[in-house]
C-alpha cells in the first residue's frame, strides 16, 4: 500500500490531569485498506490511543492526523443503543443529527442494516435482540455515514466464542466489500490473528507500543485458517510478544 497514510501519529502521548501517564509517545501510520489491531492487557492504552485517533481525547503532546475527506466512525465496546427506539431509528441517529432528510436517512439506514444481515429487524427494539444482534446494529450505525475508516474498541469482547467468531468473519467480509480501513482493539490473540493485516502489541504502565507483527495471510480467511499450522505459528509469535510485554510492565 502506498500514498499518504489515512491515520498518522507522531510522538503522540497522553497524560491525564492527575498526572497519570496513560500513553508514552507513539509513532504510527495506517495506510488505506489496512486492518490494524491493537493487542495488549487492560490498562496498556489501547482504548486511549483509539480515542485519540477519533478525536474523542486530545493528545497531550505530539501530532494525531487523519487524511482530509476520510469519514470516520467509532464502534464502542458496548452497543450503546437507545432502548426506547426501534432498530432503524438507532441506525439512523448519526444522519438525523447531521440533519439529513428522513427519506434519505431511512434509505441509508436500511442499506446499512442489509450489510450486517439485519434487514428484517428494523422495527425491533434493542431488548428484543440478542447481544450479537445488538452489536450488529451498532456496526450498522457506524456504517451508515459511509466511513472510510472504522475504529472499533473491543466490540465483541462480551460475546460468547461462537458468536464472536461469526461476527469476526462477518466483519472481514464487510471490510473487504466496503474497502474500509479498520483499527481494532482486542485482548484476544486468536481474534487478532484472524482479523488483522498487522498487529501492534502494547505493554502497560505506562502504555506503549512494543512490537509489530505482520499477519501475511490471504483473504478471505475461513474457519479452516483458525485450525491451520500458520494460524498457530502467528498465535505463538503474539503470545511470546505479549509475555515479553508483560515483563516490561511496572
Amino acid at each position: 500500500m502506498t500514498g499518504a497514510p489515512v491515520v498518522s501519529l507522531q510522538a503522540a502521548e497522553k497524560i491525564y490531569p492527575n498526572g497519570t501517564r496513560a500513553l508514552l509517545p507513539v509513532d504510527l501510520q495506517v495506510q488505506a485498506g489496512e486492518f490494524v489491531t491493537l493487542l495488549g492487557p487492560s490498562g496498556c492504552g489501547k482504548s486511549t490511543l483509539l480515542k485519540m485517533v477519533a478525536g474523542l481525547l486530545p493528545a497531550s503532546a505530539g501530532l494525531v492526523q487523519r487524511a482530509p475527506g476520510r469519514e470516520l466512525s467509532f464502534v464502542f465496546q458496548e452497543a450503546t443503543l437507545m432502548p426506547w427506539a426501534r432498530v432503524l431509528a438507532n441506525v439512523r441517529l448519526p444522519l438525523d443529527l447531521a440533519g439529513l432528510p428522513r427519506g434519505q436517512s431511512d434509505r441509508r439506514a436500511r442499506e446499512a442494516l442489509r450489510r450486517v444481515g439485519l434487514e428484517n429487524f428494523e422495527g425491533a427494539l434493542p431488548r428484543e435482540l440478542s447481544g450479537g444482534m445488538q452489536m450488529r446494529v451498532s456496526i450498522a450505525r457506524g456504517l451508515v455515514t459511509e466511513p472510510a475508516v472504522l475504529l472499533m474498541d473491543e466490540p465483541f469482547g462480551a460475546l460468547d466464542e461462537i458468536t464472536r467468531q461469526r461476527l469476526d468473519s462477518d466483519l472481514l467480509a464487510l471490510w473487504q466489500a466496503q474497502r474500509l480501513t479498520v483499527m481494532f482493539v482486542t485482548h484476544s490473540i486468536y481474534e487478532a490473528v484472524f482479523l488483522s493485516t498487522r498487529v501492534l502489541v502494547m505493554a502497560a504502565r505506562p502504555g506503549r507500543v512494543v512490537d509489530e507483527v505482520l499477519i501475511d495471510e490471504p483473504f478471505p480467511r475461513s474457519d479452516e485458517f483458525r485450525v491451520s499450522t500458520r494460524f498457530a505459528q502467528h498465535a505463538q509469535r503474539l503470545q511470546h510478544s505479549l509475555l515479553a510485554a508483560s515483563a516490561m510492565a511496572g
